[in-house]
């Protein structure tokens, strides 16, 4: 089943849809229902987060709208609008594995859902709810309550220890991010003969899934067959991604399911939790425990700025005294930079939407793109503005949204004690304990992936 859908019983053809979908995945004439080119579709879900064609319990009545409501699997308490673009939910099986004794389940939540979530109860754009969402998964009864940001800073970790192999070793350059899994579907289905470029990395959410039931089993006595793992994240492409056949190193399914933003607030409110009320409470450790490195993840160019954080001492030896890197810090298009790392000179490209992404095709085929390293993300402002997120039914309220999500990304980052990956304690931790070092065979085997190459 596709992950994104369209109805065709609710849409009016407004082509709103079509206006905003980055790869010219959707089709039909004007008011009429618009259909989804699945071979095209990388599931960024920025349809559903601009589709303005709903039913509801007010203007359909009760029967029409709880039929609808069953399609998509919503629980009962949802009340709120229904729109014609939608991700298929997976809620009702994150129920049935909290209610079933024999499973342990895990939960992790990435960086731009704790930016996010809070707008669903009422609070302001972009409030920053690290932890009343850690209380919340608490109390929903995950049996571990840990944080995709962990894995963020593994993930840099992995990816800056291959970037200075490639750049020492002649390998192939530039490499481009991994992470965003909307990217890596276009580059398999348009470009396959340029997935070389790609760094091996798995995004932070696999490499999450893979670490829950490997280590994370072990660190809490557990049959890993036993372990549930739920992904709470902002992007509806990431339930495609953990449905790969590829991404079950772990021995297992890596990542069970995977639910948005959104069906978090709907899980929430069908426990009957008071989001607003609950305290300040932590992810559970050690893999809970991160740096300012892995919130930024949530922001376009936090990739980036993460990578020259850790990329820098890799190289230098040295600590970088100065850790905000302003120069790849924009929301507009395609930018790049030049970093100076001792002797070396760190040619570094930010791609925002991937709407902009022709032009820098054209330059890698044409051996022009003379960088080291691109960081792209499929959405408008990267993952604060997922197809995932809450959802904006004022179009003149998503500026200020994404800003005051980004902020809140960014002052988190600034409050955080740590703000350099490798100089988590908990990553030390997995690699004394664990993994043994960067890009190790085990590493390598549980947190690097292939790619599809047509």
């Amino acid at each position: 089943m596709a992950v994104i859908q369209i109805d065709k019983d609710i849409c009016t053809g407004c082509q709103e849809c079509s206006k905003v979908c980055p790869v010219y995945a959707i089709e039909g004439n004007p008011h009429e229902p618009q259909t989804i080119v699945t071979e095209r579709c990388v599931m960024c879900g920025q349809c559903v987060q601009k589709c303005k064609s709903y039913i509801s319990l007010l203007d359909h009545g009760v029967a029409c709208y709880a039929q609808k409501r069953r399609e998509r699997n919503l629980p009962d308490t949802v009340t709120e609008p229904l729109f014609a673009a939608y991700n298929v939910s997976h809620l009702d099986e994150v129920i049935k594995a909290l209610q079933d004794p024999a499973k342990f389940t895990m939960v992790q939540a990435a960086p731009a859902v704790r930016v996010g979530i809070a707008e669903d109860f009422g609070l302001p754009l972009g409030t920053l709810a690290a932890g009343k969402m850690a209380a919340a998964l608490r109390r929903i009864g995950f049996n571990k309550v840990y944080d995709t940001n962990f894995t963020a800073d593994l993930t840099i970790m992995e990816e800056g220890t291959e970037l200075v192999k490639r750049v020492t070793e002649n390998g192939v350059l530039p490499m481009f991010t991994s992470c965003c899994p909307g990217w890596v579907k276009f580059i398999e289905n348009t470009h396959p003969e340029l997935t070389k470029h790609l760094s091996s990395c798995k995004s932070p959410q696999q490499m999450a899934g893979a670490v829950f039931k490997t280590y994370g089993a072990k660190l809490n006595g557990v049959d890993p067959a036993a372990v549930f793992t739920v992904s709470v994240m902002p992007c509806t492409c990431k339930a495609f991604e953990s449905d790969r056949e590829e991404m079950q190193d772990s021995g297992y399914k890596d990542v069970d399911v995977v639910i948005t933003t959104r069906e978090l607030a709907y899980l929430i409110k069908k426990m009957g939790i008071d989001f607003s009320s609950l305290p300040e409470e932590s992810f559970d450790q050690p893999l809970g425990e991160y740096t300012g490195a892995g919130t930024i993840f949530g922001v376009t160019g936090g990739v980036m700025e993460a990578a020259i954080r850790t990329g820098y001492t890799l190289i230098t030896g040295k600590e970088l005294s100065d850790v905000d890197i302003l120069p790849v810090r924009s929301t507009e298009g395609f930018r790049t930079a030049d970093i100076i790392a001792g002797d070396l000179t760190l040619k570094v490209g930010v791609l925002t939407n991937l709407k902009n992404i022709d032009p820098i095709i054209e330059q890698l085929q044409a051996g022009t793109l003379n960088l080291h390293f691109v960081e792209v993300m499929t959405c408008p402002e990267g993952c604060v503005s997922g197809g995932g997120q809450p959802k904006l039914l004022m179009d003149t309220d998503r500026p200020a949204a994404y800003e005051n999500r980004r902020q809140a990304t960014f002052d988190h980052d600034k409050a955080l004690p740590l703000r350099k990956s490798h100089v988590n304690p908990a990553i030390t931790k997995i690699y004394k304990e664990f993994l043994e070092k960067p890009n190790g065979k085990l590493s390598h085997k549980l947190l690097h992936t292939k790619y599809k190459k047509g």
